[in-house]
């Protein structure tokens, strides 16, 4: 309060002993009733307002500049700036949401990954996913209330990340908006591109990566047939999958270590990337290790169909050989990558044009980006694009 920030009524406001106070700013910030605030990470920047319509809880979380957090639990979560975020939410670690990105009341995310603007329904669950696209907070990609990302599987993983657009050009800001229908879902994991619709009450249980395409899911018919537990049939495509989103995040890493710290001057900007790379850590991590988890399942999936088929179903067997021999060599791969990996010879001239920028618009990351010639943004995409391959061809030689 001596500070500067607001709180109208003090002793319904909690916070824990570890809260870093310098890492508070007294800039407009608010706490409103029934405010808690936890973990030594805990980072709030100028303009936040926490609590207006319904107590927060705070843990360890990043929120940038002008955020709004109306209500909810918000754990190890990195909020970008000028974020919303209605009641009742419930977001967990490994959470990032980039500038302008919003989502209504009661929506649960963890393992979430929006670019800006992206924006969130109500009654929503989008956990373990990344979503891009758009350009403006009028023309921004978009999940329709009631919506959910299926990540849990019969075999009990979470091998199931999905992906709507990419990065390599979703963090240039110049991409077609994607929009999942209310009262629907997708079923991971599964990827879709920019561009696209789906049609409201789908299921989207297959991949479009195609741009621009009406994808519309019904329901399942009737019926019953055999089902052993534990078994894969697809493990190819859940290996693939994985491998790709993976690939992905080291994609954003490259990005997050070589270009957001050029927007960051001041210390509580500078403290909100790191926080941002280590949010993006911790998603990989958790990736890699849902994957290894994954190849221990498939080992026993193995074993029950060498059992049960007696020599025959040959092809997926080998299937299975394949993917675990694979999937041996990425975990080797995903711990020798480095996350400041240098640019090249795309990412020179890339970041060049970045310094350029900056020292003619200052600091404002959004109109920085959108700023750039379209060679600009064709070399930065091409840049990433090759980390991604590099990691996929390491793994798959």
């Amino acid at each position: 309060m001596e500070k500067g920030v607001y709180i109208p009524n003090p002793e319904t406001v909690y916070i824990s002993g570890d809260v870093d106070i310098n890492r508070i700013s007294g800039e407009g910030v608010s706490l409103f009733n029934g405010t808690k605030l936890a973990g030594k990470r805990t980072l709030i920047m100028e303009g936040t307002r926490l609590g207006y319509e319904a107590p927060v809880t705070l843990e360890n979380c990043l929120v940038g500049p002008k955020t709004q957090l109306n209500g909810g639990f918000f754990q190890d979560t990195v909020f970008m700036g000028e974020n919303i975020f209605g009641s009742n939410a419930h977001v967990r670690k490994g959470t990032i949401l980039e500038e302008q990105a919003n989502a209504a009341h009661t929506v649960g995310l963890k393992q979430t990954i929006l670019f800006p603007f992206v924006t969130l329904g109500s009654l929503i669950n989008f956990c373990d996913c990344l979503m891009a696209g758009g350009t403006s907070r009028k023309n921004h990609s978009e999940v329709g209330s009631s919506f959910i990302h299926f990540n849990y599987t019969p075999n009990q993983d979470k091998a199931t990340p999905s992906m709507m657009g990419n990065v390599h050009q979703g963090v240039m800001l110049d991409q077609p908006p994607i929009f999942m229908g209310g009262q629907g879902g997708i079923v991971g994991p599964a990827r879709i591109g920019f561009g696209c619709i789906s049609a409201a009450g789908s299921i989207i249980r297959k991949s479009e990566n195609r741009s621009g395409r009406l994808i519309m899911g019904g329901g399942l018919k009737n019926g019953s047939i055999p089902w052993q537990p534990g078994v894969y049939t697809q493990s190819e495509k859940i290996m693939d999958h994985n491998l790709s989103y993976i690939a992905e995040l080291f994609a954003l890493n490259t990005w997050y270590h070589n270009v957001r710290p050029l927007f960051a001057k001041e210390f509580l900007a500078q403290e909100l990337v790191k926080g941002l790379q280590k949010n993006l850590e911790i998603c990989i991590q958790e990736r890699i290790n849902r994957l290894i988890s994954f190849g221990e399942k498939l080992k026993n999936s193995k074993d029950i169909l060498e059992k049960k088929n007696n020599g025959q179903g040959r092809p997926t067997l080998d299937t299975h050989n394949r993917v675990l021999r694979i999937l041996a060599h990425a975990k080797d791969v995903f711990y020798e990558e480095n996350p400041n990996t240098s640019p090249d010879k795309n990412g020179d001239i890339f970041l060049s044009a970045i310094h350029t920028a900056i020292a003619r618009q200052g600091r404002d990351y959004i109109a920085v980006i959108q700023g750039l010639e379209s060679d600009t943004t064709a070399a930065g995409s091409a840049w990433l694009a090759a980390t991604q391959t590099q990691i996929i061809d390491r793994i798959k030689i």
